[in-house]
């Protein structure tokens, strides 16, 4: 708690309306980790099948909002391609590898290991942009890898998929 605190340096003043959408956001990532894990449960393709089943869902919700501002893009291939590829690596991929370890992990393991992202994050911004985080940053993202790593998970686990134990 204390790494997060220091990440986001909470200010209690601002815009009512970004405190219902922090709310919000907070509320639909939640939702994510224990539907997802109810839909990865099996532990086999039946989740990937259910996530792409969603994934086509939320296509046919969201493409009437920007399509007029894509449409040009349809007749550029570059540009296309580019938009095909930035989907696959930010949406296909990460949430296949969430779904695989969704059904391998109890949920608590997998919403703390969702905790090491500002880590991730951090080494990629300093490899690829060079952003070099604060000494307050790097206090924060260790005392998130702290909390990671002290973490025991208390529920009994779940058979892996096929009947066997662990």
């Amino acid at each position: 708690m204390g790494g997060v605190a220091l990440l986001t340096e909470v200010r209690l003043v601002g815009e009512p309306l970004g405190f219902v959408f922090a709310f919000v956001n907070c509320a639909g990532f939640v939702l994510y980790v224990v539907l997802g894990h109810r839909i990865a449960g099996d532990g086999g393709a039946e989740g990937i099948d259910r996530l792409g089943a969603s994934m086509l869902v939320a296509l046919v919700v969201v493409s009437p909002v920007g399509f007029v501002e894509a449409a040009r893009t349809f007749t550029q291939p570059l540009l296309l391609a580019a938009g095909i590829g930035v989907g696959i690596c930010s949406s296909v991929v990460p949430y296949v590898c969430d779904q695989l370890a969704m059904a391998r992990l109890p949920r608590s393991t997998f919403a703390l290991l969702l905790a090491l992202l500002p880590a991730t994050a951090t080494v990629i911004g300093i490899v690829v942009l060079r952003q070099v985080p604060t000494l307050t940053e790097v206090a924060g993202i260790l005392l998130v890898i702290v909390g990671v790593a002290v973490h025991s998970d208390r529920t009994p686990q779940r058979p892996a998929a096929g009947g066997r134990g662990r």
